[in-house]
């Protein structure tokens, strides 16, 4: 009898575990709120790790994601990078109907099966396999088995349950096991308030997480990565390409990447060292042969995309890319370092988060991190910061893809954490000058000069190659509260000496004013009227950060038609925030010309997310007030 009630109990428990492991491939099993703003939602996601030795590791994971429409297609991330020290032991997908039905089984061999690089042989190792589904109907679900198994340790993959915005997480678990003589550091981020369970021997970490509700993006809102539960994990000892090495910190790091990965690289050609040397030896200093060098290096190579990590950590020798004439950012950047070498100039390869969205290196936990290189050159107080995979922006300017963020600057005595340049408000300075002539009829017609430098001279910069008709078609989306425009000219210089771009443009429009009877309106701000109000949000969730500030200088030359004299006319305007200000000064020349000043600052900075309210509140007031009008009454 007691024999029987034991093997109903193992029948119903493995009876439960078969209907709980069958839910998981079926949408109708969801708890409701994780449907809440999600587009997937990952079921389940088991990640194991074992490093055997600092020489070999293997890693395998299983994924089931539920997608519950084509917006979360992307969450199902079943791709693989691979080269040739990676050896694919399993790879495969089976999709499921919404009642949790093998529909689709994909092995290995129906993977795509590319390049992770196109364009360049040098990086023919780089390659990639990926699913390529497309769905009968939502929701679905995929299950992802891969295992692989690789010498290369230095590459750990981090705890990251939640990889996107709209991605819920039902279970997600990690495990990292390690012989006793190897030394592991981690890094956890952003964990409270989660329900993250841990445990910790001295030869297995393990995490798991359950129930993460999807996040929704708000505007004005810090990087995703510093918002989401992550855990990084990095060995003191570890090999990368058959190199054994061991680090602890940043100057370790940067040791070992200068004398084992980047040295041994910088192999140009006698022939090439002469070319170069001959080509500065006339100018007057470091700075400007650095210049002709940079120029040189644009004028020579092309970029071939190749993010950092895929393509492997050593640059290409600088000899091969002098000879193809093309690279990556790091045989760019690696290249443009050997010509400076090999005229005096000092410069340090410099590896970086690349992106608009100011990540930085974590600076307290030295490990692979990145996905770009540039350059820098020492220089007194101001380190000069070279983009090399750039053939048209100006030297010593990164703009947004690389500013104000936390970057591994390599040295043959080692590594170490520096700053890149940030643009102040200050800096990035649009000045608009212009004349307006208002004529009877309501039509006008402007001169205007745009001056641009800072991160507002990054987002123009490109206008410089446009065509004619883009060029129209763009300058009417900028105007776009002018009705019925028509350019006459315009003409774009970009001085890349004083790094600012000068537009000059001349446009007409019928029915600018407002004719009521006798009299006219017109809005006084022609040439940059605020149309951007940041989003609401009636229960803000994240705080508020401004990436970027900026100023605007605008002054205008309001020239009134000949039959209208001013009946009443607007007074100047100041805001004052912590977000920044707004100010605008009326005046009258006389009876038939008006001048108009507007300056309008926004400040960078990071606030609590309460503030967003007063925030929103300052854009909707200078929007407003950038529609003041004077009105004209006929003489």
């Amino acid at each position: 009898m007691i024999i029987k009630r034991i093997l109903n109990t193992l029948f119903l428990f493995a009876t439960l575990f078969s209907f709980s492991q069958q839910n998981l491939y079926t949408s109708f099993s969801i708890p409701d709120n994780l449907k809440q703003n999600a587009n997937a939602v990952v079921r389940d996601d088991v990640t194991s790790i074992v490093l055997e030795s600092s020489q070999s590791m293997l890693v395998t994971e299983k994924r089931i994601v539920t997608v519950l429409n084509k917006e979360g297609n992307d969450a199902v991330n079943a791709y693989l990078h691979y080269d040739k020290n990676v050896n694919i032991k399993t790879l495969e997908v089976l999709v499921y109907d919404n009642f949790g039905k093998v529909i689709k089984k994909i092995k290995e061999k129906d993977f795509r099966d590319v390049s992770a690089v196109d364009g360049g042989t040098l990086y023919s190792d780089s390659r990639v396999k990926y699913l390529e589904y497309t769905p009968i109907k939502y929701p679905y679900t995929i299950e992802f088995n891969s295992e692989y198994e690789t010498n290369n340790t230095a590459f750990i993959n981090s705890f990251f349950p939640v990889t996107e915005y709209f991605l819920s997480v039902e279970n997600s678990s990690y495990t990292l096991s390690f012989p006793e003589e190897l030394t592991i550091r981690k890094k956890e981020k952003n964990i409270e308030g989660y329900k993250i369970s841990v445990d910790l021997t001295s030869t297995k970490i393990h995490y798991s997480i359950k129930n993460v509700s999807g996040i929704k993006p708000e505007d004005y809102s810090p990087n995703f990565s510093d918002i989401v539960p992550k855990v990084m994990f990095a060995s003191k000892q570890f090999s990368l390409k058959g190199v054994n090495s061991e680090v602890e910190n940043w100057n370790e790091f940067g040791t070992w990447m200068y004398h084992d990965l980047i040295k041994s690289t910088h192999d140009l050609s006698e022939g090439t060292i002469i070319k170069i040397q001959e080509l500065v030896k006339n100018e007057p200093d470091n700075i400007a042969k650095a210049k002709k060098i940079y120029q040189y290096v644009q004028d020579k190579v092309r970029y071939i995309s190749v993010q950092v990590g895929i393509g492997g950590w050593q640059p290409f020798n600088a000899s091969e890319v002098d000879r193809l004439g093309y690279g990556d950012c790091k045989g760019l950047t690696n290249y443009t370092m050997a010509l400076l070498n090999a005229v005096g100039i000092e410069s340090n390869y410099s590896v970086v988060f690349a992106g608009d969205s100011q990540r930085s290196l974590e600076k307290d936990f030295a490990a692979m991190q990145g996905n770009h290189v540039i350059l820098n050159i020492p220089n007194n107080d101001e380190d000069i910061w070279l983009e090399c995979t750039s053939q048209k922006l100006p030297f010593g300017f990164i703009g947004d893809f690389t500013d104000d963020r936390d970057v591994l600057v390599i040295t043959p005595e080692g590594g170490k954490i520096q700053h890149t340049k940030k643009y102040i408000p200050e800096e990035s300075l649009q000045t608009i000058k212009g004349i307006c002539d208002i004529s009877n009829d309501g039509s006008i017609k402007a001169m205007v000069n745009v001056n641009s430098k800072g991160i507002q001279y990054d987002n123009k910069y490109w206008l410089e190659t446009e065509t004619e008709r883009d060029l129209d078609v763009y300058y009417k989306r900028r105007w776009k509260y002018i009705n019925n425009m028509s350019i006459n000219s315009m003409s774009i210089e970009n001085d890349k000496n004083t790094i600012e771009l000068i537009e000059n443009i001349n446009f007409q429009a019928v029915n600018y004013t407002k004719k009521v009877g006798e009299r006219m309106l017109v809005n006084l701000n022609v040439l940059n009227r605020n149309t951007h109000i940041p989003d609401r949000y009636r229960s803000r969730k994240l705080p508020l950060k401004i990436n970027r500030g900026f100023k605007d200088v605008d002054e205008v030359e309001i020239n009134l038609p000949p039959d209208y004299n001013i009946e009443s006319l607007p007074k100047g305007q100041s805001l004052e925030t912590d977000f920044g200000s707004y100010t605008t000064e009326i005046s009258v020349i006389d009876n038939s010309k008006i001048k108009y000043k507007r300056t309008f600052i926004i400040n960078d900075g990071e606030f609590p997310k309460e503030d967003y309210a007063a925030f929103r509140t300052f854009y909707k007031q200078v929007s407003k007030l950038d529609n003041a009008k004077v009105a004209l009454i006929k003489k």
